[in-house]
């Protein structure tokens, strides 16, 4: 059962479009889980939709529509290139993408996340600590670092503080911190300064995805070595 939701606020947000593009890939993927918040969304959207009927309409230039579809043709796909044509994979990129399809934490994802990873492949984990690996993934936007964060079983993240604030949506397995328990759909919205430290259950590894805005502060005798080597990667 999801019991962690995105406030009103960043649903409004997110209806209305001007939540950021790392932040509204999280919300969208939450949706995707949770009903409850999809009715919410759908309820923002026939308000937005009712306020755009009664607004007046305004003149455009006549090259508008071009112009539009020219920046969309633009714009870089989550790997960085132009247009729709992408590079074919090597048999070795293939043989890593079978490996990530029989993962059990990537089998069963929402759409949005699946389709990030298709656009990321082949994923590259790095260790972090003994209980934790992470990979970036490219958005294709400078505000927010996007990755995957995986806790082995009963695996321990050394407590730290934020300085922006992180986002985080448990995708599979669950873990626990001084708040509570959190389980697949579940989202939390840390804000600067809060303080938590992340423990994987027991009985199964925990796979979430995190998107921050800047780095995390650790906590301990062990943060005056270890924080300055801490990197920041928006892509």
């Amino acid at each position: 059962m999801i019991r962690h939701h995105p406030d009103n606020n960043l649903l409004v947000e997110y209806a209305s479009g001007s939540l950021p593009w790392a932040m509204s890939l999280a919300v969208s993927a939450h949706l995707q889980l949770c009903p409850q918040c999809r009715r919410e969304n759908e309820h923002l959207n026939h308000i937005g939709g009712g306020l755009l009927e009664g607004c007046e309409p305004q003149e455009t230039t006549g090259d508008a529509l071009d112009r539009l579809m020219q920046r969309i043709d633009a714009e870089p796909t989550a790997g960085g290139a132009t247009g729709p044509e992408r590079a074919p994979e090597s048999p070795k990129s293939r043989s890593r993408n079978t490996r990530d399809d029989r993962d059990p934490a990537l089998a069963r994802l929402p759409r949005v996340i699946r389709k990030l990873i298709g656009d990321n492949r082949p994923l590259k984990w790095r260790r972090v600590s003994p209980s934790l690996k992470t990979t970036r993934l490219t958005t294709g936007q400078d505000r927010y670092e996007v990755a995957f964060q995986r806790i082995c079983r009963g695996g321990k993240v050394v407590e730290h503080d934020h300085r922006g604030r992180e986002v985080t949506l448990v995708l599979y397995g669950s873990f626990s911190d001084a708040d509570g328990v959190y389980t697949p759909g579940d989202f939390l919205l840390r804000e600067p300064g809060e303080v938590h430290q992340p423990i994987a259950t027991q009985d199964q590894e925990c796979l979430c995805l995190s998107v921050v805005e800047a780095p995390v502060h650790v906590k301990g005798p062990l943060g005056w070595l270890v924080n300055p080597l801490l990197s920041f990667r928006p892509a």
